[in-house]
């Protein structure tokens, strides 16, 4: 169920090129993809692993059977249901393998378009520590850290004893939280250490971390990019990411509360030439960090499609999926936009009170409407949350004329919302927005833990 922004057309040349695009991901993105894909006249093929079969929404498409569990992180597996299908495009989602350049390099030689950036860029950009070099070369500011990663936790105590603590250990690839960890003070790091690689080989196939250091009460502010193969880059405003539990982003707004328009157009226009001397092309995300003294460094960027993009597409009017469609498919792509009103994110995640996962059997679903108001969600009354994949199971967004109407339709939202069950994250999402912090717009990544004590 969503409510599209007013500005999406329904036709769309890429169509003719693609007629079927497959969907190497699961769950709330694969949906959302494929809804875009049947509004412009393409057929979505959607990967499926068993523990996703039986799931109601994937009665209304084509789907591959890939195969157990981990399925979705199997190249192999991918690549041949996608030829097998007939698809002569891959949307990779986010998660599993959307930031990995070899796949997208194979997929190319295989005829098959990556939905999605260069792998060379996602070689120098999805790889953390590599972005970090070339967006300082690039000329953005960056949070002092290491250089690359650190081969273990000696090397990690060497530039946590330079930079100060205390420091954040953090997955070279992938993101979400995973495979990252705060370090105090020395005693800490060999566990810290051996917890993130472990974790971050889990999630990413890839245990390498880098370091930096960890700037206390900041606000995480992300800019979203879209590039063409013809050499068109523009941003698409900021998004504000700072309700976070555990490094994971909980809810999310656009545009952020404490950016002045001065701050946006510069470092605007600092995102998009550093993303346009790359070379850079599809949708990305430039992640930054403001400081207590305003000052914005670069973090990361993900070099796919953002969990938090609708807030994007609800102030823009703009579809993202299908502009990156019309991209990979050669097209120009230079949207023009205006950001219009506010619009809020809350991410409803099948979770306990301790942000543990809780999977089962949704036994009645309720969701909301009304003015403003979209859902997305791949979850049907009677759907089971297997306990393999990540807990999100739905987004509820909010746009109104103003931040105050935005935070309004948002409660009166997730009061509708109805999820029986297994519990969800519904009450402390209801607790952040009843909370001065969060209303006033005076709020860091801090909020949360304030919240909980």
């Amino acid at each position: 169920m969503a409510v599209w922004p007013a500005g999406c057309s329904r036709a769309s040349s890429a169509g003719k090129v693609f007629r079927r695009v497959f969907i190497a991901n699961r769950g709330e993105v694969a949906e959302r993809v494929s809804r875009t894909c049947r509004r412009m006249g393409i057929t979505p093929v959607v990967a499926v692993t068993d523990p996703d079969v039986g799931a109601a929404w994937l009665a209304h498409v084509e789907v591959a059977r890939i195969g157990g569990p981990r399925a979705y992180l199997d190249a192999d597996a991918i690549i041949a249901a996608a030829r097998s299908t007939r698809c002569s495009a891959l949307h990779p989602g986010w998660g599993f393998l959307s930031e990995n350049a070899l796949f997208a390099a194979r997929l190319e030689q295989e005829r098959v378009r990556f939905v999605g950036p260069s792998p060379d860029a996602i070689r120098r950009m999805g790889d953390k520590a590599v972005a970090k070099a070339t967006m300082k070369a690039l000329g953005l500011p960056l949070i002092p850290g290491s250089d690359g990663p650190v081969e273990n936790p000696e090397a990690a105590l060497r530039v946590a004893d330079e930079v100060g603590y205390p420091v954040l250990l953090k997955a070279r690839s992938g993101g979400g939280g995973r495979g990252m960890r705060r370090v105090a003070a020395p005693a800490e790091m060999a566990a810290a250490f051996g917890e993130a690689t472990a974790e971050a080989a889990s999630a990413f196939g890839d245990g390498a971390l880098y370091l930096e250091k960890l700037i206390e009460k900041g606000r995480h502010i992300e800019f979203q990019v879209l590039g063409d193969r013809h050499g068109n880059v523009v941003h698409l405003g900021e998004r504000e990411c700072s309700v976070q539990r555990r490094h994971q982003k909980l809810l999310e707004e656009s545009p952020s509360p404490v950016l002045t328009s001065t701050d946006r157009a510069v470092m605007g226009e600092r995102v998009v030439e550093a993303c346009r001397r790359a070379g850079y092309y599809g949708a990305g995300t430039v992640e930054m960090l403001r400081d207590e003294q305003g000052n914005l460094y670069f973090m990361e960027m993900n070099t796919r499609l953002q969990v938090e993009h609708p807030v994007t597409e609800m102030v823009t009017g703009l579809d993202l999926v299908e502009l990156m469609l019309r991209g990979a498919a050669n097209e120009v792509v230079r949207p023009q936009w205006r950001s219009e009103g506010h619009a809020i994110e809350c991410r409803i995640n099948a979770e306990d009170d301790d942000f543990r996962p809780v999977p089962g059997v949704v036994h009645r679903l309720r969701l909301p409407t009304g003015e403003g108001i979209r859902v997305d969600t791949w979850l049907r009354e009677g759907d089971r949350i297997p306990p393999q994949y990540d807990s999100m199971v739905a987004k509820v967004i909010a746009h109104g004329p103003d931040r105050a109407t935005a935070i309004s339709r948002m409660q009166a939202a997730l009061a509708e919302l109805v999820v029986e069950g297994v519990p969800t994250s519904k009450a402390i999402q209801e607790r952040v927005l009843r909370s001065e912090g969060f209303r006033s717009g005076n709020y860091d990544t801090t909020l949360l833990a304030g919240l909980l004590g």
